[in-house]
């Protein structure tokens, strides 16, 4: 397999503080948009968020400390 992919399905546990967390971010969401939000569909886009703003990390990767180079989707 490339360093490149589409996707990659992960499979992980959450501590039941952050589960409830990202079921009440859901929740609070879906009032806003008035569409129900599936909590996991929130994980990708958060962590891939979480990643670009990390300045440590972008840091790394401008070092080339950090596999990958890229900018995550796409």
């Amino acid at each position: 397999m490339t360093a490149r992919f589409r996707s990659a399905k992960v499979t992980t546990e959450l501590p039941a503080s952050v589960h409830r967390d990202l079921v009440a971010y859901a929740e609070a969401m879906a009032r806003e948009s008035g569409q129900r939000i599936d909590p996991a569909k929130l994980v990708a886009p958060m962590l891939a968020r979480f990643m670009a703003t990390d300045r440590g990390f972008a840091k790394a990767r401008r070092a080339g400390h950090a596999p990958g180079g890229g900018g995550g989707e796409g």
